[in-house]
């Protein structure tokens, strides 16, 4: 999402490029609870990072030590090269869109805007300036008179996000911003997002637990569980090569299937397990020895299911389908296999229902390519 680096490199691609937001062995615990556990990570100028985690896994206490809401129990927070650790929340150069906005029902939209800048003693005339402009930039001119009680959601979001970014910060955290939204609106809303944070070029930090959402507006995502970050990249990079069995079930649907090396080459490894009728057959492989006990990944997108039995080597089975989920544009089908297990094949609705080949209680075959499963250790 963010513009290309001179280099064609992404800042954090690059070793000399500095962050803008740098959290150094953060850690955070409430009555001998550890919420965040000696988190490092590094945000750059004009990212839009997204914390991503189930409820619970200590992404908002991270995100409310950066607006300086909670003190850490040890670590430092740096902001454009400052300490920022300690200094209080109002003087931080950072602003924050809350979960449910927090606008002041008494005003209307262009005095919950002002606010800020009233507070800061700003001359009117800059003021006034400020707040068209930002309003117009979120595309709320016009509502300038209305009270918080006659907008909609996604139109107090938006306020929300104005109010946020008048004041110019360096930082802008946004704590699960679209959760109260639908779902049509939450998805044009993200784009909407996006397309702010790129014109405006300010760094956005935003907690989240959709991993749709994330994966649609982010630059760079971690990935948090039991206050730990568990890995750091981007959507295609946290999709196609989850780093552990946890990342490759959180972000999509995945097929997992434990087994041991059974043969280990320079460009691929094959594994045996008791799931499958055929050995695995995996390319591009992190170099692990035979008789390593692992698991392989592979995204239901990947699979193709058909009615004719391969005569490849490796990586495939039969089954017989026992549910198909129909979803509009795709259908997922769950075969159930020999050996009990379950797998699940996503294969495009290019006809209508009743004209496919495959319906329930139909033998079929899976097969996929060697490079599309993906070597977990165990």
């Amino acid at each position: 999402m963010t513009s290309k680096h001179p280099s064609n490199l992404e800042p954090w691609q690059d070793p000399k490029a500095q962050p803008y937001v740098s959290i150094k062995n953060l850690t955070k615990t409430f009555g001998g609870k550890v919420a965040v556990n000696d988190v490092s990570l590094s945000i750059y100028k004009g990212e839009l990072f997204s914390l991503l985690g189930r409820s619970g896994c200590g992404k908002t206490t991270l995100l409310r030590m950066l607006a300086g809401f909670e003190t850490p129990t040890s670590g430092r927070i740096y902001i454009d090269g400052a300490d920022m650790t300690d200094t209080p929340a109002y003087k931080r150069p950072v602003s924050m869109v809350f979960q449910s906005y927090a606008l002041f029902p008494h005003m209307t939209v262009e005095q919950n805007v002002a606010f800020g800048l009233i507070q800061e003693g700003l001359p009117k005339n800059e003021i006034r300036d400020r707040v068209d402009a930002y309003l117009e930039l979120v595309q709320m001119s016009g509502y300038e008179r209305r009270k918080p009680d006659q907008l909609s959601g996604g139109e107090m979001q938006r306020v929300a996000l104005a109010r946020s970014l008048v004041k110019q910060p360096k930082l802008v955290l946004l704590d699960e911003p679209l959760a109260a939204l639908d779902k049509k609106l939450r998805e044009r809303t993200q784009l909407e997002l996006v397309n702010i944070q790129e014109k405006i070029g300010v760094t956005f930090i935003m907690v989240s637990h959709d991993q749709e959402e994330a994966m649609t507006m982010s630059s760079r995502i971690g990935l948090m569980n039991e206050g730990r970050i568990l890995q750091v990249g981007g959507p295609t990079e946290i999709y196609e090569y989850p780093n552990s069995k946890y990342v490759a079930n959180f972000i999509g649907s995945v097929n997992l299937f434990d087994g041991m090396i059974v043969e280990e080459k320079s460009d691929h490894v094959v594994v045996k397990s008791t799931a499958m009728e055929k050995n695995l057959c995996v390319s591009h492989s992190a170099s692990l020895p035979v008789g390593a006990q692992i698991s392989v990944a592979i995204r239901p997108e990947k699979v193709v299911l058909t009615d004719a039995k391969p005569k490849d080597e490796y990586n495939w089975t039969s089954g017989i389908v026992k549910e198909i989920v129909y979803l509009g544009d795709v259908s997922i089908y769950h075969v159930k296999l020999p050996s009990g297990a379950t797998v699940l094949a996503t294969a495009a609705n290019l006809t209508r229902a009743a004209e496919r080949p495959i319906q329930w209680e139909d033998e079929v075959f899976l097969r996929w390519k060697p490079e599309n499963g993906i070597v977990l250790a165990i």
